[in-house]
């Protein structure tokens, strides 16, 4: 550990302890009072922290990729801190000038402070070693230094113990070996320090390897699990995380514990790591203490996590720039998480080598185990006590197109790949040129393990982790450890398709039955899997390219899929779909699908049942395989009532079930469902237009003929009834009163209050005058409202609010609007208006970043246009938002005036961006 102080550059600019030293002993000659002197004392070192701090934040700002000398310079800082605390301690404020033999005391640093690492705000870990029990004297020095170190706003963790309570804690607890494992003298007794480093190694590690390495990997494992078990999600944890500092730590521990190797160099010595993994290793943990540091810096705390806000900012302190199609966060990112995906190869190396020397019969630490079958030809690759190996060194080399076999074997086989060949074909990856990528065998095993029907996300995250996917397919390549610089995707491109591929296939085996139904039984009618599998393989591959990535994926699709052995309408199919993957997602969530002609147009750019089925497959998983909460009930409902409309319109054509004959056949079931006489009924039906008949399903209309005939019974002229919705995964708020202009978004305001969303909308008017809506909504976890004082204080909110007794305005300008992970985004309100989309409506579509109370200004512009919203459709991708209005003049008709049209366009835009005038009291 000197050594790497050594090497710092110019120690004494950033601390010179002798001068501060001679200050402190020049304080208040004479006096030996504690509590003035320590305050004295404080002032001194508070400045020469600050100062030291300030040199190393100058220091990493002129080298912002200098990691490993930044984190040793705060170490550095930290050390000379402490010794100086500990000398003022004994020399001035608690004199012993005859210790005993038991008065001796060693200053030890422990976990990443013992290993010379420290960011801005790491944690000062520091053990007190006494050789017996502690005497008052060292209970006084022990007290008063850590009040020291407090008073400086270092935040210490410590512990005070004697040898033999070291040792005893030590066998106990894993957490304590770990910290005392890196345990590094810093000042006070140094041969305590030898004796309890002795003592250790002799009476803790010695024996125990074996133990260590197993709870250490159980560790890691729980981590991981926590945090998501993977390393590209887009706002990484880089000290926890999956492919973190801690992965690299615990590689260390192991080595370090089983091996008793000091340094990471070391680990080439026992043949743990070749010379270039050990470059790859002290370079990975470089750039990742270098993000570590500035992270600490930009934050102002113990921050850990990459987060969307602080992203931009360090790609701009570590100098990336901006690239056609890519930005410099996204540039950046991307290096990190390759980074990452370098520290789980390292790991996996490593655990081979354990595995070898450690692992039990049975038990591996290496890849994931597959279900074992017995393999009948293995074509030149062996078994290795189960797994799959290589004869020799040059087996890639004799022929580059095994690279692609051995994962097609493990796949066919369910076996695992030994790590050691895993290493060798991430060595050997670079063989893969364009005469393999062309060659019909290497395609063919290719596309077995693609649309395998066993378990080929396994497989291909192995091959992508080796490197061999984006070597065979270099578009895929292109995007592997791209991160889209948004709050919606959870993952890296490559990850979010691999994802994909695993949930399609789980879908067939009829694994998320409960989940997908209608997606499990048309995977039972599918013609195409081959289509489906490289389609969804390729829908993203050309994101990061600048353009549309689906356009641009469609042209990728047309070069490689005939590269696969596809045929030509295979071709063809695959590339429609990567083209045109986001418009069932679109249609779903973003129109009425009440209206017909929005079915209508689906169906005309499907064209065909089996695209139909492809698409609706493709649309489920592109979802899901964005990452944890995104897909939904009231997705699945959105998204099955498109697929059953347009399968019947492509099946029967758009005439067979015309408007009316619909409208009477909902109105026949109902009649049936309320039990009511035939002029009862026939009164009911002609208060309403026929478009609330179209809108609504069987169980809305019959919810809201008894809410509407209690209220009339009642003579209410306001009625709220809410009542969760398991089927949409939502809470339906049904709202009857008396129409006026402008009740719409004072409801949407009342709901934002209450702490819900709307997700969709239907506004209906009877033709005696009275409104009829209905709303679905959620809570900020996406859930239904469902317990009764939740949707009772809902009901009153709305009610208070359409009587006018609360100052709604006022309470929703009260409200926090601040979201610093959103504002790292810059998204510029866009507002579309369509007088073709709907026969009946005009069709306003806005796009804006998301915030609070967004529905209700977006409402409240509309109202000032004068103009009737009669359904609204509300989309949220991370950051953004998509609010889509079906809407009329005050006459019932489409708006047409291209005044008003652009005066209505304005409102919405200043209403997007937060700056619409409120004319009138909410």
């Amino acid at each position: 550990m000197a050594t790497r102080f050594e090497a710092l550059p110019q120690r004494r600019a950033i601390i010179d302890r002798r001068a501060i030293a001679d200050a402190l002993a020049a304080l208040m000659p004479g006096n030996y009072d504690a509590a003035p002197l320590r305050q004295a004392a404080t002032l001194i070192l508070k400045a020469a922290l600050e100062e030291g701090r300030a040199e190393i934040a100058r220091r990493l700002q002129a080298a912002p990729s200098r990691g490993h000398e930044t984190a040793a310079a705060y170490a550095f800082l930290t050390d000379q801190i402490v010794r100086l605390i500990f000398d003022f301690t004994v020399e001035r404020l608690y004199r012993n000038s005859n210790p005993s033999a038991g008065e001796r005391m060693t200053v030890m640093a422990v976990g990443g402070y013992g290993r010379g690492e420290m960011a801005l705000f790491s944690d000062v870990d520091i053990a007190f070693l006494t050789p017996w029990r502690q005497t008052s004297w060292s209970e006084q020095v022990i007290e008063s230094m850590l009040y020291s170190m407090w008073d400086l706003g270092l935040k210490v963790g410590h512990s005070s113990r004697s040898l033999d309570e070291m040792v005893r804690m030590a066998k106990s607890d894993l957490t304590i070996r770990t910290a005392l494992l890196e345990g590094r003298f810093v000042w006070g007794d140094e041969a305590l320090y030898d004796q309890a480093a002795k003592q250790f190694d002799r009476d803790v590690v010695s024996g125990t390897a074996r133990a260590f390495v197993t709870e250490k990997l159980a560790e890691r494992n729980e981590r991981h699990r926590k945090m998501g078990d993977s390393r590209y999600v887009v706002e990484p944890n880089l000290k926890e995380g999956k492919g973190g500092l801690r992965d690299l730590h615990t590689l260390f521990w192991i080595g370090k514990y089983a091996y008793q190797v000091r340094s990471v160099a070391e680990l080439v010595e026992k043949g743990l790591l070749t010379k270039a993994e050990l470059r790859q290793f002290q370079k990975a943990e470089n750039f990742l203490w270098a993000v570590r540091c500035h992270l600490h810096i930009v934050t102002g705390r113990a921050e850990e996590r990459l987060t969307f806000d602080v992203q931009p900012e360090i790609a701009r302190r570590m100098r990336y720039a901006d690239r056609p199609g890519r930005s410099s966060v996204e540039r950046f990112m991307q290096f990190y998480f390759l980074t990452a995906k370098q520290v789980g190869d390292l790991t996996a190396i490593f655990l081979a080598h354990l595995d070898e020397t450690f692992a039990s019969k049975g038990r591996r630490f290496g890849l994931p185990t597959l279900r074992r079958r017995k393999p009948t030809k293995l074509d030149g690759f062996i078994l290795d006590r189960g797994r799959l190996a290589i004869p020799s060194d040059n087996f890639f080399a004799e022929d580059p197109v095994r690279l692609v076999q051995m994962f097609a074997l493990a796949d066919k086989y369910a076996l695992e790949i030994h790590p050691l060949a895993m290493r060798a074909a991430g060595r050997d990856a670079k063989l893969i040129d364009n005469q393999v990528r062309r060659d019909p065998r290497a395609n063919t095993l290719f596309m077995d393990v693609l649309t395998s029907r066993n378990n080929p996300e396994t497989v291909l995250r192995w091959m992508n982790e080796a490197g061999v996917f984006g070597r065979f397919v270099p578009d895929f390549g292109r995007v592997v450890a791209q991160m889209q610089f948004d709050m919606y995707h959870h993952y890296t491109v490559d990850e979010h398709s691999i994802r994909a591929i695993g949930l399609m296939s789980r879908i067939e085996r009829g694994e998320l039955r409960d989940d997908h139904p209608v997606a499990t039984q048309v995977m039972a009618l599918m013609v195409s899997r081959r289509v489906l599998y490289v389609s969804i393989l390729l829908h993203d591959i050309a994101k990061g390219r600048g353009g549309d990535h689906s356009v641009l994926g469609a042209e990728v699709a047309e070069k490689l899929c005939p590269r696969f052995g596809m045929t030509p309408a295979e071709t063809e199919t695959v590339a429609w779909l990567v083209r045109y993957h986001l418009v069932m997602s679109d249609t779903a969530f973003k129109r009425d699908l009440s209206d017909f002609k929005t079915v209508l147009d689906f169906a005309e750019k499907v064209q065909s049942p089996e695209r139909l089925r492809l698409l609706l497959c493709l649309t489920i998983v592109d979802i899901r395989a964005v990452g944890p909460g995104v897909w939904n009930s009231w997705k699945r409902q959105l998204l099955i009532n498109l697929y059953e409309s347009a399968e019947e319109v492509l099946r029967l054509g758009h005439k067979q079930t015309g408007r009316r004959e619909k409208v009477a056949v909902k109105q026949r079931m109902l009649a049936e469902r309320l039990g009511w006489d035939e002029a009862r009924f026939a009164a009911y039906a002609a208060r309403l237009p026929e478009s609330y008949w179209v809108a609504e399903g069987i169980d809305i209309l019959e919810a809201n003929a008894r809410l509407i005939a209690s209220a009339d019974e009642a003579s209410k002229s306001l009625s709220i009834v809410a009542a969760p919705d398991a089927d949409r995964g939502a809470t339906l708020i049904t709202i009857y009163a008396g129409d006026h202009p402008g009740l719409f978004y004072r409801i949407a305001g009342a709901i934002h209050l209450a702490g819900g969303s709307i997700i969709d909308a239907r506004i209906h008017t009877s033709r005696d005058g009275m409104a009829i809506d209905n709303l679905l909504i959620q809570d900020p976890f996406g859930q239904p409202f469902d317990d009764d004082d939740r949707m009772r204080r809902l009901a009153i909110t709305i009610e208070d609010a359409l009587a006018n007794r609360s100052r709604m305005a006022d309470k929703l300008a009260a409200r926090p609007l601040s979201r610093p992970r959103a504002d790292a985004f810059t998204i510029e309100p866009n507002v579309l208006i369509d007088n073709r989309a709907s026969n009946r409506y005009t069709v306003v579509e806005v796009n804006a970043r998301d915030r609070p109370a967004l529905l209700h200004a977006l409402a409240n512009a509309q109202f000032q246009a004068r103009v009737t919203i009669h359904s609204a459709h509300i989309a949220t991708y991370g950051e953004r938002a998509v609010d889509v209005f079906y809407v009329t003049d005050l006459t019932g008709d489409k708006i047409s005036s291209p005044s008003r049209l652009k005066t209505l366009e304005r409102l919405l835009l200043d209403a997007a961006a937060g700056t619409i005038t409120k004319k009138v009291a909410a």
